[in-house]
This record gives structure tokens, sequence and C-alpha cells, in this order.
């Protein structure tokens, strides 16, 4: 086979849900999907644990990313058209970092980051990524991953994948709609990328979109609400943290607990970001959902009873009981629920509280301090969609909603 041939069939189509076909556009891209470290994401759930609310959400970071980059291609073809000169180097790094933007992600990700991986953010991990990949092909990530942090001197092109209106958003928002059936978070994305513009090398939206803008920062809040914070998928997610924490913790005890070579690496050690090696790097991308499901099955028969029940707990879904309230919870409310459980399972104190825990969330569907959405109007000026809007909520929409919870076991 010549070497024509071999880089046409690297040229592959993909169909999905929601697009339909998605053209793979470059022989790089393609090789960076082929990679294993990419292919992890077909194995990392991109809704955590909201699959026990939303039984349609089995849907994978890989499934994301794709669509992510899908729609950076259709954002690069908009703009140019309108005029803004997006060269092809330019255009492949966009392509490159909107698909490895969410490559750090562990399993369950975000249960991951507050009781695997000390003090780091995906991002973070994803940016390692991205370098360690840069040099497996010879530097041709270099300005992808210029862009991705925002040292390019075009400040735009950073804002397409980061910023309040970027691809991740219009990506996951409309297909978590779809998989999870909340049709409340569906948004027109791409009526939304027909409006993008640049202003002063900034993205702009063009004032005729400020309907769709609208529609998608009330999106964005209904599915926090609905989804992301829904009180089952919370208190879910918080039992794994736990199940996690409690793995750790009888494993500096010396205690035996099975888990796969990578899950066991990272429950042995107590490890930051800071300290990741590409070795580290390499343990941490065998990582994915399939081993703390295959440890939860054999978690739930460990002679370490908080261990056991609560994995048995996540396994059946006979998850703690919880209440969100608009106040914090009062100390006293907690220690009873401590002691009451204390009771009820003849266990210590601090065995209880891997039981009995209160935690806060917040919602921000929009922030009018840090990286606004803009719109462009005739006159060709720039304003803030929050200001511009003539419905009053967006404002509203822009306050940060706090909400307290407490999590206790339905025995109480």
């Amino acid at each position: 086979m010549n070497s024509k041939s071999k880089k046409y069939n690297k040229l592959k189509i993909i169909n999905d849900p929601i697009y339909g076909f998605i053209t793979i556009p470059s022989t790089l891209i393609f090789d960076l999907i082929e990679d294993p470290y990419f292919q992890r994401l077909r194995r990392i759930s991109q809704m955590g644990m909201s699959y026990l609310v939303y039984p349609g959400a089995h849907h994978t970071r890989f499934h994301h990313a794709l669509g992510a980059m899908f729609l950076m291609n259709k954002a690069v073809e908009v703009l140019r058209f309108k005029g803004i000169t997006i060269s092809a180097e330019e255009k492949e790094a966009l392509l490159v970092a909107i698909l490895l933007h969410d490559i750090g992600h562990g399993p369950f990700s975000h249960a991951m980051e507050h009781s695997i991986v000390d003090g780091g953010a995906h991002e973070e991990i994803s940016l390692l990524f991205m370098e360690a990949l840069n040099k497996k092909f010879n530097g041709n990530l270099t300005l992808a991953i210029t862009i991705f942090k925002d040292e390019y001197d075009r400040k735009f092109l950073h804002q397409l994948i980061s910023s309040q209106l970027d691809m991740d958003r219009l990506d996951y928002l409309r297909r978590d709609s779809f998989y999870t059936g909340v049709s409340e978070g569906s948004v027109n994305s791409e009526r939304l990328i027909a409006m993008l513009h640049v202003k002063d090398d900034r993205l702009v939206v063009e004032e005729k979109g400020i309907y769709s803008v609208e529609k998608f920062i009330v999106a964005r809040r209904l599915m926090y609400w609905q989804v992301y914070l829904h009180k089952t998928g919370l208190v879910a997610e918080q039992l794994l943290v736990k199940i996690l924490q409690r793995a750790k913790q009888l494993v500096y005890q010396g205690q035996e607990v099975s888990a796969s070579h990578a899950l066991s690496y990272f429950l042995q050690k107590q490890i930051t970001v800071a300290q990741f090696s590409n070795d580290i790097l390499d343990i941490f991308s065998q990582l994915d959902d399939y081993d703390v499901l295959g440890a939860l099955k054999s978690w739930q028969y460990h002679d370490d009873f908080v261990l056991s029940k609560l994995s048995k707990m996540l396994l059946n879904r006979k998850l703690l009981k919880i209440k969100i309230k608009n106040d914090e919870i009062p100390e006293q409310f907690l220690l009873n629920k401590l002691e009451k459980t204390m009771s009820i399972f003849q266990i210590s104190r601090e065995e209880a509280s891997f039981f009995v825990f209160a935690g806060s969330i917040s919602n921000q569907a929009y922030r009018m301090d840090k990286d606004t959405i803009n719109l462009l109007t005739k006159s060709g000026k720039v304003v803030d969609v929050a200001k511009a809007s003539d419905q009053l909520n967006l404002e509203a929409l822009s306050k940060q909603v706090t909400k307290y919870y407490l999590c206790y076991p339905k025995t109480n």
C-alpha cells in the first residue's frame, strides 16, 4: 500500500447520533484518536454516576471530544466565511486542542479528583497528556498547547476552546440533554456557531443571536439543577468519594484492599498532580471506570464494615438519604445523625463520618466578572449579553446560588 492510500484511509467518517457524520479532518488527528491515551476515553463516562438517575446517560468522554471537534470545525468555517483569517496550522491546532481538552479526566472524574489524586484538576492532567503526546508526535502539538494555555497572541482562538461560550459547552449541553432525555438543556449549537464573529481579537456573537445566547444560559442553569447537581447523582458521587477515601485509609493501615494494578498504585501513594512523572502519567492512563466498578464488586465482600457497606449501597443503588437546604446545616443536627448512625451500626464516630456528612453545591449559569459573552451590535459596539438582554433574569442568573446538603443512612 503506498503512502497516498494509507493517508486516504485515515480520513475516516464516524456516525454521531447528534450531528450525523463526523469526518476526521487530518492524519494527525486520526493518529491522536488511535493513541491509547485517547482510546481510554471510550472507558470514561461523560456523566459519572448520573446513569443512576437517567439510565440513558452512558455516553463517554470519547463521544464528547469528537463532538466538540466537529463543532470547532464548523466554527472555523463560519469565521473564515466572515473574513477572519485562520491559517491551516491554527485550524489544526484548534481541532487538536479541543479534541484533547478532556483527556486528563479520571474515572467518574470529579469523584476521583477528590480522592485519588490530591489537589489536581483534570485540566492540569490534560496538559500533561498533551505534552507527552507532543513528544510522541515530534512537536506537532506545540501550537495546540500554546493556544490551550492561552499563551498565543490571538486570544479569540483560546476562547473557542475555553470560555463561557466555547465548543466544549456547546457540545456537552446538547449531548448530555440528548442522552438524559432532559430536553430543557438542549441548545441550538449550529445557530450559535453561525452567529459567531471576532472583534478586536475577542470572540463575539452577532446581535441577532441574542435569543440563542439567552436560551443557552438558561439551558445551562436548568441542566445544573436538574442533571449535574441532581440530589441522587450528588449523593452517589459523594458515596464514591467516601469509598475511595476509606479504601485508601485501609491501605495506609496495612490492610489488604484488592484492586487493579493502576488503582492500587494510587491507593497506596499520596500523589499530587505536581508530582506526576511520565511513568505516573502512564499508570494514570490505565485507570478507567472499569477499575473502579471492578473494585466495588470486590470490596462489597471486604471484612471492613464501612468499605463493604458503602460498596453494596452504590452497586445496588441503596443510597444514603440526602436533604438539600437553602441554609447551612446546623451542627447539632449533623451530630444527632452521627450519634444515631453510631448506635444503629455499632461503629465509631470516625466510621460513622463516612455515612453522615454535609457539604454545599453552587450554581452560577453566567459570570459577569470574567470572560463575558459579548454581543456585537449593528453599530459595531460590543456589549455584555446580560446588559443587552431585555430578559431581567440574565442578570439574576449571574448571581451564584449556593445550597447545602446533608447525607445520612435511611435507617436514621
